[in-house]
């Protein structure tokens, strides 16, 4: 794991006791890393494929002394359990964000800062408690369904040549470590991203993932993504924040008119020349606007 990470912040672990009837390897269930510091309203922060809470650190770091942020790792991601025979579905990783936010902050508001395909998650959460959800903020995200795949996901898709490239030489990883930026990642940050990632087994959710996208009504997650997007509108009313990376590949323009369709009173800033991993890019900028959204 990286040196400097999770510390100077205490890991957690809750345990996802769903997971045991599907994780023979651990039958007192699925255990999940979440990070939880401060104190007041809760920031939760969900991260997408292939980050994990680590891509929150200067969050952690720079609101966590005024407010209580929260930043668990999905299942299978960053330094929660790696089950082999488990699914990894869009439905699955919101019952266990229900499940920890149950447990770990039951009452009160709670607002949410949402990436990658930690939007469709987030906003699951969100549209089955809408009477709990306080402010949004969506970085370079969706909770609907798309018409198109961005080429370099579809290969990635593609069967055994996907887990070949993805679990066996860790390109998801690799790819996304130099094409989410504009200003290349030092060393040392590039490190963390793949450091829960150095092995087959360890790769298995970064694969499913990429599997779970779904594009047509045959895809076992499609229902519970398109129920999202439907029950979209039960939050509109709630105070919304757009921080967009232009220069995104994959989460692009088209998501972002999207969003602004769905959700045309957002407040929303769009940095052209930022790309996906946004607060790698324009960090200062994005971090100073989500402490005035929240304030």
């Amino acid at each position: 794991m990286p040196a400097n990470f999770p510390a100077p912040f205490a890991s957690r672990f809750f345990v996802q006791l769903d997971g045991a009837r599907l994780d023979g390897a651990r039958p007192d269930g699925a255990r999940q890393h979440y990070l939880d510091e401060g104190q007041g309203e809760p920031l939760v922060c969900v991260h997408g494929n292939p980050t994990w809470s680590f891509f929150f650190r200067e969050v952690l770091r720079q609101f966590s002394a005024a407010r209580r942020v929260i930043a668990p790792d999905h299942i299978g991601m960053g330094l929660s359990a790696k089950p082999q025979n488990y699914p990894y579905r869009l439905a699955t990783h919101i019952d266990n964000l229900d499940r920890l936010l149950a447990a770990v902050a039951p009452d009160g508001k709670i607002n949410l800062l949402l990436h990658d395909w930690g939007g469709a998650i987030g906003m699951g959460w969100a549209t089955r408690h809408p009477d709990r959800v306080g402010k949004i903020i969506l970085m370079n995200t969706a909770a609907f369904l798309s018409p198109k795949m961005p080429p370099l996901i579809a290969l990635a898709r593609t069967p055994l040549l996907g887990d070949l490239v993805i679990r066996g030489l860790n390109a998801f990883v690799r790819v996304a470590n130099v094409t989410t930026t504009v200003k290349p990642l030092p060393a040392a940050v590039k490190a963390g991203y793949a450091a829960p990632y150095d092995n087959w087994q360890d790769r298995i959710a970064v694969a499913r993932f990429v599997q779970d996208v779904p594009m047509n009504a045959r895809h076992p997650s499609y229902a519970a993504l398109k129920q999202i997007d439907e029950n979209l509108s039960l939050l509109r009313g709630r105070p919304l924040l757009l921080q967009w990376g232009g220069r995104d590949w994959c989460f692009h323009e088209w998501f972002y008119q999207e969003w602004l369709r769905r959700f045309p009173d957002a407040e929303r800033d769009y940095y052209p020349d930022a790309g996906h991993y946004l607060l790698e890019d324009a960090g200062e900028k994005v971090l100073a606007r989500i402490a005035e959204f929240l304030n």
